[in-house]
């Protein structure tokens, strides 16, 4: 396990394998690491701990954490993580919240305390060829292998891969209140964004401020101060700027792989969901927190209490279906059975691959 407070970086060989070859690939090439990067601030400790223990419990390559927290929330950090079983599956580093010096004070208001961070990344973690940046309140219910593997479905101008902000337009943000060019119909959601960002550090972007095209250092700055009073996102609105004028860079991963209470609270608009499950769940909106969406709740609540080691099928899987029937009153609820659709999938394969493993 490494900390860093100075911003250190090192290379590291980022390659991936058609899926029927991960398992066997992971046992002869242990070094290589699937690079994951969250952002916690404020009382985000425990929802951070949570989202990384489940990438820890299905995934089958390496994982290296990237993780950018508020000084105060790094020896708590550090004290969860080291007393986690790793089994050498995961290494870990903690970064300080870090913004250009002139403007550190505007990126760090927008929206959200440290929200921006994300943005610079592909700054601040120049050696990283590529990355999966997730929220806090994200929840993996498959291997994060399963989307690492987007990154081999980039063609040759693609850089970054994110979900639709939306599925039905009727009840879409960006298409009906946006004050800001926004990517597609209804826009993109940041949440889960998978990075080539070897790509992004490389790439001149057309942009609507002047005909020169500019790197991805030079236009965060001039996109903030050109509409800084126009959005309501903060560093996602900048995003769907970005890719708005620049589409061809944009892999658009189905909803599934960033399921979030708009996708049912109004009535089940997932397809792709309803036909093999929630892969990625996320939480925004605070729903892991309160009793508005007690289908999230329990999904959350099942992986923060389960404990490494433990039967998957009578410690967590079980005793979430139990609690899911009992949000059956809710619009979730009623299709509750889409939330552990690939859990159950996802437990099934894990034992299978320890068996092969013996």
């Amino acid at each position: 396990m490494r900390l860093c407070n100075s911003l250190k970086w090192w290379k590291t060989s980022l390659l991936d394998f058609p899926p029927g070859l991960r398992y066997d690939y992971m046992k002869t090439h242990p070094s290589e690491k699937m690079h994951l990067a969250v952002v916690a601030c404020g009382e985000r400790l425990e929802e951070t701990v949570t989202m990384l223990r489940s990438a820890i419990i299905f995934s089958i390559k390496p994982l290296q954490f990237h993780i950018f927290a508020e000084d105060q929330l790094h020896k708590s950090f550090k004290d969860i993580l080291d007393d986690f079983p790793y089994e050498g599956k995961v290494n870990y580093t903690l970064y300080p919240i870090t913004f250009p010096t002139e403007s550190a004070a505007e990126w760090k208001k927008l929206f959200k305390p440290c929200a921006s961070q994300r943005l610079f990344l592909p700054l601040i973690l120049k050696n990283v060829d590529s990355l999966l940046y997730v929220d806090t309140d994200i929840l993996f219910l498959r291997p994060v292998d399963d989307i690492w593997s987007f990154l081999r479905k980039f063609n040759s101008s693609q850089i970054a891969a994110m979900a639709p902000e939306h599925e039905e337009p009727r009840i879409g943000w960006y298409n009906r209140f946006a004050r800001h060019p926004f990517y597609g119909v209804t826009g993109i959601n940041s949440g889960v964004m998978l990075m080539n960002m070897t790509r992004i550090r490389r790439k001149y972007f057309k942009n609507d401020m002047t005909t020169v095209r500019l790197q991805w250092g030079e236009i965060l700055m001039p996109l903030l101060k050109k509409y800084k009073l126009n959005i309501t996102w903060g560093d996602q609105d900048l995003l769907n700027i970005m890719f708005f004028h620049n589409p061809e860079s944009l892999y658009v991963f189905p909803c599934q792989w960033n399921y979030r209470p708009d996708h049912c609270i109004y009535g089940s608009n997932c397809k792709e969901a309803e036909e093999e499950g929630i892969f990625i769940l996320h939480g925004n909106r605070g729903v892991y927190h309160d009793d508005k969406q007690p289908t999230f709740r329990a999904v959350y609540e099942a992986i923060k209490n389960y404990s490494f080691g433990d039967d998957l099928v009578h410690s967590l899987l079980q005793p979430l279906e139990l609690e899911l029937q009992k949000t059956m009153h809710t619009y979730c609820g009623r299709v509750y059975k889409v939330f552990i659709k690939q859990l159950r999938k996802s437990i099934r394969d894990l034992y299978d691959r320890r068996s092969k493993g013996r």
